[in-house]
């Protein structure tokens, strides 16, 4: 961190001295909620529900972000090792089926320090890497020890696309290295496999779905799962301002047998921004989707206010 490459930026700041680079973070762990999320894949859902973490901070830029309060709008606490771990136990006591870490790549260093201690005080619930897939081959090997189970994102593979909505060019070619390289640490046991590749949808833009999908079937089927998502949802005038359509759906649908991709999973299309976070609020989510269990302003579900660490 003190030469930071954590991420294909580089941006090579001193992040130990309190500098920030693109993600807006230092060196220090920052986070605004954590909770019993039951809005995942099956496999992640599980009976109990995900033990989801969300991290503030992010080293993309997406222009149409649905967590936008937390990547780049500051909301979020510091929290040192001994608090991040005893969040992570007590999500275990709540129920969780695992440990969801969201969008923690450029905080990696923090985050595999906060799970060593959790195991350290009794976690043994299996830990979870929700990403952008952004990720630089130094990142992911300090990961190799800590991470049981990916959920990637495969957000594009067009460049032109890349630059538009992520801010990053570079982004295809390192996403799809990392999710390779996350196949490689993870490969399917026991019959199950342990990498879950994501692909939002963006509406006006099929062939990019097309890409993705094309790619999935020459390098991932039989390795990972398929999640294919239909949830964007216009958030600001800078991305497509409208949902996906029912052609769009319907067209992305025969590709899938197009490619004779049935290992996974894909969303209903059910155009709605019901189900958008607020992380204001003590559950960012509606209550039929989440359980509260620690929030960057309160502290602790149920501690009566904030419970501060020594960040």
């Amino acid at each position: 961190m003190t030469k930071c490459f954590l991420c294909p930026r580089r941006c090579g700041v001193d992040r130990e001295t309190r500098e920030k680079g693109f993600c807006g973070e230092d060196a220090r762990l920052r986070i605004a909620s954590a909770s019993i999320h039951r809005g995942e894949e099956p496999p992640v859902t599980g009976e109990g529900g995900s033990g989801t973490i969300f991290v503030s901070g992010c080293n993309l830029g997406c222009v149409f972000c649905q967590n936008h309060q937390i990547s780049g709008g500051g909301m979020g606490r510091l929290v040192d090792t001994a608090e991040f771990a005893a969040i992570c136990l007590a999500l275990q006591e709540k129920g969780a089926e695992n440990i969801n870490i969201v969008t923690g790549s450029h905080a990696v260093p923090a985050i595999v320090e906060g799970v060593t201690a959790a195991r350290e005080k009794g976690l043994h619930l299996p830990v979870l890497w929700n990403s952008s897939a952004y990720e630089s081959p130094e990142a992911l090997a300090l990961l190799q020890n800590t991470v049981d189970m990916y959920l990637p994102d495969l957000k594009t593979l067009d460049t032109s696309i890349a630059e538009n909505f992520f801010h990053a060019p570079d982004y295809p070619e390192h996403a799809a290295a990392a999710i390779e390289k996350m196949m490689e640490y993870r490969p399917p046991a026991d019959g199950t496999k342990r990498v879950i590749i994501r692909h939002l949808m963006i509406p006006g833009y099929p062939e990019s779905t097309r890409q993705v999908l094309r790619w999935f079937a020459g390098h991932a089927k039989g390795k990972a799962l398929l999640s294919l998502m239909t949830q964007y949802t216009p958030v600001n005038q800078q991305g497509p301002g409208r949902f996906i359509n029912q052609g769009e759906y319907e067209t992305a649908l025969g590709w899938l047998e197009e490619f004779d991709i049935e290992d996974g999973f894909y969303q209903e299309l059910e155009p709605s921004s019901d189900w958008l976070p607020d992380f204001r609020r003590t559950n960012p989510f509606s209550s039929a989707l989440s359980r509260p269990v620690w929030h960057w302003k309160d502290g602790f579900a149920g501690s009566g206010g904030p419970t501060r660490s020594g960040a």
